[in-house]
């Protein structure tokens, strides 16, 4: 859930909330982060600056929540088994980033964190280390069950296999489906390559 700041007295206005958030996105693909202003997003979404600083503290702050505003989270059940953890995570990844509005939105984070270190902290703080907390609590569950190494490195394995999917979205290295493409990554991962 996204945490804005909120000022006492009347309630805020979902409809403001809306087009705060929709004019952050339109610009940002128009101008860029950089060349973006709060008072821009104000005259876009039609609301003064005072209504969008009592809701975020910074324009980092508000291009992280406009981002996450077209990208849903998902729960990881329990399956009882690595594997079938594995797929639930796989297929809402592939699903999410596989259609056009996850990719524009993927190639905008990377875009807006690369050249910006204030939004990168922002970013990871709220949305990146949450999910990647998610990702580690199914390996944990897999040690726990004797299903991997219990000396694996989680954080490295979650590295690789964000990386891979990453290289797998820009540079598009096998025509395989996405999720088809991350499970053999994973199980490459898993498997290790060196003789025993």
């Amino acid at each position: 859930m996204n945490k804005h700041i909120s000022s006492p007295g009347r309630p805020r206005s979902i409809n403001a909330d809306q087009a705060i958030l929709q004019a952050t996105l339109e610009l940002l693909a128009e101008v860029g982060y950089q060349s973006m202003s709060m008072e821009a997003i104000a005259i876009r979404a039609g609301v003064g600056k005072a209504t969008i600083y009592r809701r975020y503290t910074s324009k980092e702050e508000l291009v992280a929540d406009a981002i996450e505003s077209v990208r849903e989270d998902v729960q990881i059940p329990d399956t009882g088994s690595f594997w079938g953890d594995m797929d639930i995570v796989i297929d809402h990844a592939a699903q999410r980033i596989q259609s056009p509005l996850g990719c524009q939105t993927l190639a905008l984070i990377i875009s807006t964190a690369s050249s910006n270190p204030q939004f990168a902290q922002v970013y990871w703080k709220k949305y990146t280390k949450p999910r990647r907390d998610a990702f580690a609590e199914v390996l944990q569950r897999a040690k726990l069950r004797g299903e991997i190494q219990p000396d694996a490195d989680i954080e490295l394995i979650i590295d690789l296999v964000s990386g891979s999917l990453y290289y797998a979205i820009v540079f598009k290295p096998t025509p395989k489906p996405l999720a088809a493409y991350m499970r053999q990554t994973m199980e490459l991962i898993i498997q290790g390559v060196g003789k025993n």
